[in-house]
């Protein structure tokens, strides 16, 4: 029996007015997450991925924002909270790992003064010392070398993949029961990103850390994560177990994503396949599918918008937004000899 759900997200909507409109970030959010589980987010830039992240963190709120639905955590909707409700709650049980390390930091305080820092305002009693003496089992949990003497450095002084490491452990500071990690391995190379998601992947297993991981690599989802929510245009248009989206992708969107990752089992290809076009403009969303204008696969019903169900007879947890028959799916998804999507006629 699976462990009752530490985040209930339902609902979300999160938007912003602008001298354009009201631009409509993220529409209709609905997710879980449970104690040890990963669940990541994934889509283009835009695609409203972070502002949900922010949101549940209460980083968005402003007096140009509308906020509608409910994050519940362990009881406490995340959405109605006062602010010093989330500054209690923020870092003490739920930490956000940010989108850039380069620049997440202050550059003129040391690392070390800026972890005990959060512990401090956390914990009542506990001297420098204590927490510098913190910050030191922090930088060797995250296999940071010498970490008695680097914890005195500036941020200046680490690289983007060291920075990255200190950045995960100030989020683990407190011992958060949720972690939210935005885009951990942006602007890394290959091999500190395999150190990132070894790394988290072990605080996951050790801690029973629940995770949101929120990236636009799939290479990244398919390491780490046990569920998987496409989003494009600020909707979610598919979701599913992290086997259900790589081997039996409903969505064109999914597709496209899927087919646009390099394969080392295949010949290279001359063009890298792509998708098509560009995600539309929030202030202007095209009637019926957010993708339709993008979609090789396009009829009728398209121009009204598909509900997020589960279109898959023996598969309820498996949802999409897609008007084509699952047989249809299965044909159409194939493009040369795999999964991808079709590139549009001229």
């Amino acid at each position: 029996m699976s462990p009752a759900p530490l985040l209930s997200v339902k609902g979300l909507r999160v938007g912003f007015s602008t001298e354009g409109g009201l631009l409509q970030a993220v529409d209709d959010v609905s997710f879980e997450v449970r104690p040890g589980e990963v669940v990541a987010i994934v889509g283009e830039s835009g695609s409203g991925k972070s502002v949900t992240a922010q949101t549940i963190m209460g980083l968005t709120r402003s007096k140009n924002a509308r906020i509608e639905g409910t994050a519940e955590f362990e009881g406490m909707d995340l959405i109605e909270a006062s602010d010093a409700e989330l500054r209690r709650l923020r870092g003490d049980r739920v930490a956000m790992v940010f989108q850039d390390p380069m620049t997440s930091f202050n550059p003129v305080y040391r690392l070390g003064a800026q972890i005990g820092e959060a512990i401090r305002a956390h914990r009542d009693g506990v001297s420098k010392s204590e927490a510098r003496a913190r910050a030191v089992e922090l930088f060797e949990a995250v296999g940071i070398p010498n970490a008695e003497g680097r914890v005195d450095d500036y941020p200046h002084e680490f690289s983007g993949g060291m920075r990255q490491r200190a950045m995960i452990a100030m989020a683990l500071a407190l011992e958060p029961d949720l972690l939210i990690a935005d885009e951990p391995t942006t602007a890394l190379d290959v091999t500190i990103q395999a150190q990132i998601l070894e790394l988290l992947r072990e605080l996951n297993r050790k801690r029973n850390l629940a995770t949101i991981l929120i990236t636009h690599d799939l290479g990244v989802v398919a390491e780490i994560a046990d569920r998987v929510l496409v989003m494009y245009a600020g909707r979610v248009v598919e979701q599913g177990t992290l086997d259900q989206i790589f081997f039996d992708p409903q969505h064109p969107y999914t597709w496209g994503l899927l087919g646009s990752l390099t394969r080392l089992d295949k010949p290279r290809p001359v063009r890298l396949p792509q998708i098509s076009g560009a995600p539309p403009s929030l202030l202007a969303l095209p009637e019926g599918c957010s993708f339709r204008p993008r979609c090789p696969h396009e009829f009728g019903p398209c121009i009204d918008l598909p509900p997020l169900q589960a279109r898959l007879r023996d598969e309820p947890g498996h949802c999409d937004r897609c008007w084509l028959s699952p047989e249809a799916k299965k044909e159409k998804r194939q493009v040369a000899g795999q999964i991808g999507l079709e590139a549009p006629t001229p």
